[in-house]
């Protein structure tokens, strides 16, 4: 008890409070944009978990940086020093559109470009001297990169079906609505081979084989979403791959 009275009366100097209350609020803001890309991530959009973490402790480090600003150089100058940095925050987002990559069902690069938003949010309080904030913000970015990679939603389910259908387009539109309506998403479509059905009851249809990647946020919608997959009206046959 003692101890703790003798740290309690410590002089603490207002800078050393400035970066506990940021510590605090870059805490805060990453805990707030996680809630809100978890379930982003739980409905299987582009912009998930850790991205939506890394725009929010970005931001909040932004707006503690201009505060840092503004009582470092308050009555010192008549200019206004973050000028220059308001341009940086918005022309990074040229650089992170271009890491920004559409493949088939899926959006690719979209943490990556948050993280180089996020980087260079850093860069502006590191050089406008305010060091601690771009070092718990750094502490954020590692820690939403690698950590929370391999922790988050181990309960999302994925599988990969081979679909036999007749009609690509028609078959994709339907699969997708009957993932959606399911809470599910397709990740990925592929043509796999191209055959002829001579049976009479397809009437020699050509048959294309495409390998679905379908997602859902538990098994039992997941097993729903592929025992629906053979009453649609394009699909002949299915086949779970192992």
């Amino acid at each position: 008890m003692r101890i703790a009275a003798f740290i309690m009366s410590l002089p603490l100097s207002e800078r050393l409070l400035f970066s506990m209350e940021a510590l605090f609020r870059l805490a805060l803001a990453g805990l707030f944009g996680g809630i809100v890309g978890f379930e982003r991530e739980h409905s299987h959009r582009p912009a998930g978990f850790r991205t939506h973490i890394l725009v929010a402790v970005g931001s909040a480090l932004i707006m503690l940086t201009s505060s840092f600003m503004f009582n470092e150089f308050h009555g010192k100058t008549n200019i206004d020093p973050a000028r220059l940095g308001a341009q940086v925050i918005s022309g990074i987002g040229f650089l992170g559109a271009g890491t920004i990559l559409r493949e088939g069902f899926s959006v690719k690069g979209l943490t990556t470009a948050a993280s180089l938003w996020t980087v260079s949010c850093i860069g502006l309080a590191t050089g406008i001297g305010y060091y601690e904030g771009a070092a718990i913000a750094t502490v954020f970015l590692i820690v939403t990169l690698h950590i929370l990679r391999s922790a988050a939603f181990k309960g999302s389910r994925e599988a990969v079906v081979s679909v036999s259908v007749t009609d690509y387009a028609a078959a994709t539109r339907s699969i997708t609505n009957l993932a959606r309506e399911n809470m599910g998403a397709v990740k990925s479509i592929q043509i796999v081979v191209q055959e002829s059905d001579e049976s009479v009851i397809h009437k020699k249809k050509e048959m294309l084989v495409l390998k679905v990647r379908l997602a859902a946020q538990n098994l039992k919608k997941l097993e729903k979403i592929k025992s629906a997959l053979i009453e649609l009206e394009e699909v002949l046959d299915t086949h779970e791959e192992d």
